[in-house]
């Protein structure tokens, strides 16, 4: 008989979050089913292989559009070409880093050479070092080559890591925003519709130029069924009245580190944690200032909000997001950042 395993057991086995899941069941990479008497999703055993390629097609740089294309076409020339365009982006970082290498190598010679004469770094002025700095290119795809999944998680953990230089430290300023919160099934498109209608007929681009868009899960997922809520949030002018469904709130705002990712990278929640765990100048600030489960003040801001509203061909995938986490200054640490 296939062995059958809910929303929670796949994420737990393979440590992402229920809405990766989401995602890569919405473009098509993975099925769920419901069982006959069973209220939950569950995934089979072929749903369970599929998924397990997807991380590690993942892991190693390859985009979720890039994915499907090789999982629809059962030639292997398409994944050949797929891959050896994500060679080819490898080869152009190897070069760039490789140059900064034999620099940094050559300066350190240099100051080996002259380490007992007090020196000025004049020579860092050369133009021929400028023009070869200048000229590097980076992509997207940044990792070593390999031998196992062992060596392939140990490399991605890594290179994802977030640090105090990474993370963009940001004031979100007070405001009074509308607000909307859904509980059931996709809230998050639920809520996504009703506010984006909310934007358009009161045209609050124009009326609030430096209009922000706010949203959060209200409440989280809690159990195998993957039953929650999203809220959502968009600024308003301070007189403005909102029409039920939507509610008026005020967002006291604050500090925050910022991370921004692109949809479907949820799991990157996870990296903003692991950073402020171990910043050495900032620490997490619980903020429920808003009552009720808001994710202890965890935001996800929209970004280019605008041009998504107002170009209905920009696909979900497209969307960036600000991942935000509410932080404080470490009392230990007197140095401004």
């Amino acid at each position: 008989m296939t062995q059958m395993q809910t929303v929670s057991e796949v994420s737990k086995s393979f440590g992402i979050t229920s809405r990766m899941l989401r995602y890569y069941e919405s473009v098509g990479l993975i099925m769920s089913q419901r069982m006959e008497d069973y209220a939950y999703r569950v995934y089979d055993e072929e749903s369970i292989r599929r998924l397990r390629q997807v991380i590690i097609l993942r892991k190693l740089r390859v985009p979720v559009k890039q994915i499907r294309e090789i999982f629809d076409n059962s030639d292997a020339a398409k994944a050949i070409e797929v891959f050896e365009l994500n060679i080819r982006e490898l080869d152009e970082e190897i070069t760039a880093l490789s140059t900064i290498k034999s620099i940094l190598a050559s300066l350190v010679k240099d100051l080996r050479d002259k380490a007992n004469v007090r020196i000025q770094l004049n020579y860092l002025s050369d133009s021929s070092v400028f023009a070869i700095v200048d000229s590097l290119s980076f992509s997207k795809n940044i990792i070593q080559e390999e031998k196992n999944m062992s060596d392939l998680n140990k490399a991605v953990e890594k290179l994802d890591k977030l640090t105090d230089k990474t993370v963009r430290i940001i004031y979100l300023p007070p405001s009074d925003v509308a607000a909307y919160q859904y509980i059931g099934d996709e809230p998050e498109q639920h809520v996504g519709k009703v506010i984006d209608d909310f934007v358009r007929e009161n045209d609050l681009f124009h009326i609030k130029p430096d209009l922000r868009h706010y949203g959060f899960n209200a409440p989280d997922p809690v159990d195998e069924t993957n039953y929650h809520g999203y809220e959502m949030w968009v600024t308003i002018p301070k007189n403005m009245d909102v029409p039920a469904p939507l509610v008026k709130k005020y967002f006291k705002g604050g500090l925050y580190g910022a991370h921004m990712m692109v949809i479907p990278n949820f799991d990157e929640w996870q990296k903003l944690f692991e950073w402020v765990g171990s910043s050495e100048i900032y620490e997490f600030r619980d903020d429920t200032s808003m009552g009720g489960d808001n994710m202890h003040g965890l935001l996800e801001e929209f970004l280019n909000y605008y041009s998504r509203l107002n170009r209905p061909n920009t696909t979900y995938e497209q969307t960036q997001l600000d991942l935000l986490i509410p932080i404080k200054k470490n009392q230990n640490h007197n140095v401004y950042p």
